[in-house]
């Protein structure tokens, strides 16, 4: 009945009414009143208020309403979270919830009740850990805010710096008028250019493009799967100047490869590869009429001297009858055409050795025992042994003639350029869709420069001049291009006084069955 008599009287006090309308004030004053439109800080008045308002209600219930004082944690809350600065608001958070439970506590005295007490010397200081508590999650949550925007904005930078590079890419790529193409190691295609599009739409024929139009160098024979460029690029090799033709009629181009694998510099695992298209055609053409018109100066010159030599044998044969003095010049005039005649004859052979190439199914290692039988009177000779080791058969993609040729002149030159005696060895082995041919001498071997011009028309090594060993400087360059044009390559590696070793890449034939049925 006490509790029943006490409600009605509390509405009596002045403060406890003041406070009340206060608070609905600031309820409707949420709502009602247009924030947006005023500056961050004006909100701040309704928590602030807030605690007067408790205050007035605390002060106004005198002491029949004890626990009002615990909702000072709401505005305490706001005020705490708020952009206010630290300091103002841990001091409104100690200070305001004190000032409520004050003017109670001073009307019990001297004898306060223990919630009186609790709400002086407990709660300013329980509230105040609240704020303290909320500002330093809130420090922390501004920091990783602030990190978070940092980082987006990094990204942000690095993505646009991407966009750019990849954009310059695809505009150089573009720009040149070369083709290319990278690929991963399953041969997913990872970036073209436009240039590499076009010869990809001129090495396709008919109404689906499913016609493959890839040729080797004799413009005719169509080029096995694993033996074009970016084939054998996925599987690893690595190449330049690999000679291909798109294409057919008057748009067959020549185009030269090149490829590099992509691999991780932790493992040398393959990633995949950069193949490189150029159109080669002009170049092809130049060199093509270069070599007719050596052709035909050579086969020009070619009768005259046929005369020269026929007419100097005949006139010698009478040798009795010339005096000593025009002898010994006719004797030099027939050097020197025969010197001659010899250059013609291997001008001619360069040129038939670049534009005649037919391949067909063929035995290496026979090719390697018939150079070797034609060789051993020459090696005799010169005191220098020959050593095969080239298992039987061998079969490759070969124009017998032209290979037997080119094997002809390696052996040759390799006993040529071993005049103190020695050896000469030819091995053949095949590896992973090759054959490797090579052939070693323990000879007078070369330098570094002289090596890398080896291949070059008319070179001759000065040890070579020194020792006045016989030849014009044609037979790696004429065996050089024999090999490239059945689609392999040939390099050479030596030492000074320590010999050379010149090693053949061909193509294995791609039916072993029917090769050796």
């Amino acid at each position: 009945m006490a509790s029943h008599s006490l409600w009605p009287t509390l509405f009596q006090s002045w403060l406890l009414v003041f406070g009340l309308l206060l608070h609905s004030a600031l309820f409707l004053g949420c709502f009602l009143v247009p924030w947006e439109r005023l500056p961050p800080s004006a909100s701040l008045a309704i928590p602030v208020l807030d605690l007067v308002a408790l205050t007035l209600t605390r002060s106004g219930s005198n002491g029949a309403l004890p626990g009002l004082g615990v909702l000072a944690l709401f505005p305490v809350i706001w005020l705490s979270a708020s952009g206010l600065r630290a300091k103002t608001s841990l001091a409104i958070s100690f200070v305001g919830p004190l000032l409520i439970s004050l003017p109670s506590f001073i009307s019990r005295l001297p004898t306060p009740t223990a919630a009186d007490i609790f709400s002086m010397a407990v709660l300013p200081w329980l509230l105040l850990a609240v704020s303290a508590t909320i500002r330093l999650s809130g420090s922390n949550a501004r920091i990783q805010q602030r990190r978070v925007s940092e980082r987006d904005h990094a990204l942000r930078q690095l993505l646009a710096a991407s966009k750019y590079r990849e954009m310059l890419l695809e505009t150089i790529l573009d720009t040149i008028d070369v083709g290319i193409v990278a690929v991963d190691s399953k041969g997913q295609t990872l970036l073209i250019n436009n240039q590499q599009r076009e010869f990809l739409r001129l090495a396709k024929a008919g109404p689906d493009q499913a016609e493959d139009l890839v040729y080797g160098l004799d413009k005719r024979t169509p080029l096995p799967p694993d033996k074009r460029p970016i084939e054998r690029a996925i599987k690893g090799d690595t190449f330049a100047d690999y000679l291909v033709w798109f294409g057919s009629g008057t748009e067959q181009r020549a185009i030269s490869t090149a490829a590099r694998a992509m691999k991780r510099p932790s493992d040398e695992d393959f990633r995949g590869a950069v193949i490189v298209f150029r159109d080669v055609t002009d170049v092809v053409d130049a060199l093509a009429a270069k070599d007719e018109l050596v052709a035909n100066v050579s086969h020009e010159f070619g009768s005259p001297l046929t005369s020269i030599l026929g007419n100097m044998d005949l006139a010698l044969r009478g040798d009795e009858q010339i005096p000593a003095g025009p002898k010994r010049h006719l004797e030099v005039v027939e050097r020197n055409a025969e010197r001659l005649h010899a250059l013609v004859q291997d001008l001619l052979m360069s040129s038939a050795a670049v534009e005649s190439v037919y391949l067909r199914r063929t035995d290496v290692a026979g090719l390697v025992e018939n150079s070797l039988v034609s060789a051993h009177a020459q090696a005799d000779a010169a005191n220098v042994g020959l050593v095969a080791d080239v298992p039987s058969p061998l079969w490759a993609d070969a124009d017998p003639l032209r290979l037997g040729q080119a094997l002809d002149n390696l052996i040759s030159n390799a006993i040529k350029y071993s005049p103190g005696g020695g050896r000469v060895k030819v091995r053949a082995a095949r590896d992973d869709g090759w054959i490797h041919l090579e052939v070693r001498d323990t000879g007078i071997g070369m330098t570094a420069d002289e090596t890398e011009q080896i291949f070059t028309r008319f070179f001759r090594t000065d040890t070579a001049r020194q020792a006045a060993i016989p030849g014009v400087g044609l037979g790696l360059s004429i065996t050089k291009s024999i090999v490239e044009r059945h689609g392999g390559s040939i390099t050479c590696s030596s030492m000074l006084g320590q010999g050379s070793t010149f090693t053949v890449l061909l193509p294995v034939v791609h039916d072993d069955a029917a090769a050796a049925s």
